[in-house]
């Protein structure tokens, strides 16, 4: 059972946070409206796609008129051929350093030429209502499907790590090397890559890298099934499960030369509501209540405690912060419990919403969390850690990630 005070502390947090951070305004421009949640004052001033999608689900607990509000703010910015970009400056403008690292194709951009995993369709269902009643969410998934299907199979691939939302994720270590997110080189892959269009087949073409990556087609098969498409989870299987190892995988192009770290994303398609239920019990039971891997005290860690490269150090010698190396997030949660609740693990769904949601209600909203002792981590007052009040006012539709029948 939770505590009271630490769901009135989690509460009060979370609104607290999703007001404090609410933006609004007309697009100098051209007199586009806008509304959204930024991530976090300090660091993180303007739209992050997949951000969007979460805060806006949080908000449906405080006010669902701004869950729509947010979600709408992504569509205003759509281009008409569907895209949406993983970032929206609005009336902020690309300025110091971030003209090198950040993915546009002109200094003027609106917003970005990448993506960031789209889960716009599955945040609709969640906080608004039917996304196949929205033209553009459909555009939307028209062009990831003319775009970034490099096989034909309906997988979607990205061309950069930090299209994944994961950015310095080690399981990409092995198939960037020393372009990764984060590192020297990577300056060069955005380069290369605005320099071709951030168009997949032009970039695979080029030599890549070019990855087919886990979690990132966990939640745009959730997107597919909120807009009744066909699921893609039996591809998924085919494709990225390791029948061996009970283990689900990164796909890469080139292949990479030694087997990428161990990731939470490999316990990301619990999320599904179709995932058969004997592979599901499998990363439950082998895997997510491991000790020794990702059943640490604040779970899951966004990297096996197994592996030789967690690490809970988030920024590098010459400066810079590389995320998702070791402590654990709390949409990773979120998406770990949905498959605990699915499944009938109730004890174990219930220690990691307990756990998690007292150390917010002690560390306040942060970009993430020290797997051990709790402590926050990251950025502050981050919007997307308001997720936690799925978790402190469960919705009975989650057990099925919240899709219809």
């Amino acid at each position: 059972m939770l505590a009271d005070t630490d769901i009135a502390a989690v509460r009060d947090r979370c609104g607290r946070t999703l007001r404090q951070n609410w933006r609004e305004g007309v697009r100098a421009s051209d007199g586009v409206p806008f509304a959204y949640t930024c991530p976090s004052p300090d660091h993180y001033p303007w739209q992050w796609y997949w951000d969007s999608c979460f805060t806006a689900i949080a908000w449906r607990h405080f006010d669902a008129g701004r869950s729509r509000r947010e979600l709408q703010s992504l569509l205003a910015a759509q281009r008409p051929d569907g895209f949406i970009g993983h970032t929206i400056f609005w009336n902020q403008r690309l300025e110091g350093t971030r003209r090198f690292t950040y993915n546009v194709t002109s200094p003027n951009a609106p917003m970005t030429a990448s993506i960031q995993p789209p889960a716009l369709a599955w945040a609709w269902q969640i906080a608004v209502g039917d996304p196949a009643d929205v033209p553009a969410i459909a555009r939307q998934h028209e062009w990831l499907a003319e775009h970034r299907d490099l096989d034909g199979d309906g997988l979607i691939w990205i061309v950069q790590p930090d299209e994944s939302g994961l950015d310095a994720s080690n399981q990409f270590d092995a198939v960037w090397g020393n372009r990764a997110h984060g590192l020297p080189r990577f300056a060069l892959l955005v380069r290369r890559n605005r320099a071709l269009g951030y168009d997949l087949r032009q970039i695979a073409a080029a030599g890549g890298p070019v990855c087919c990556e886990v979690m990132t087609n966990v939640i745009y098969n959730l997107s597919r099934l909120a807009l009744g498409l066909p699921s893609l989870t039996p591809t998924i299987i085919a494709r990225m499960y390791d029948e061996p190892s009970g283990l689900f995988g990164l796909l890469a192009r080139p292949l990479p030369a030694r087997t990428p770290a161990l990731t939470w994303t490999t316990l990301a398609p619990l999320a599904l509501p179709d995932l058969p239920e004997a592979i599901g019990r499998r990363l439950v039971e082998e895997f997510l209540l491991d000790r020794e891997r990702f059943w640490l005290p604040i779970a899951p860690p966004s990297v096996s405690a197994s592996e030789p490269s967690f690490s809970l150090k988030d920024a590098r010698r010459l400066g810079g912060q590389r995320y998702w190396r070791g402590p654990t997030w709390v949409n990773a949660a979120w998406m770990v419990w949905l498959g605990l609740v699915r499944l009938g693990y109730r004890e174990p769904a219930d220690v990691l919403v307990g756990q998690l949601v007292a150390t917010i209600a002690r560390e306040g909203l942060h970009e993430y969390y020290n797997p051990y002792t709790g402590a926050g981590m990251g950025a502050t007052e981050f919007g997307w850690s308001s997720l936690a009040m799925e978790l402190v006012e469960p919705d009975p539709a989650a057990a099925r990630s919240y899709l219809p029948e």
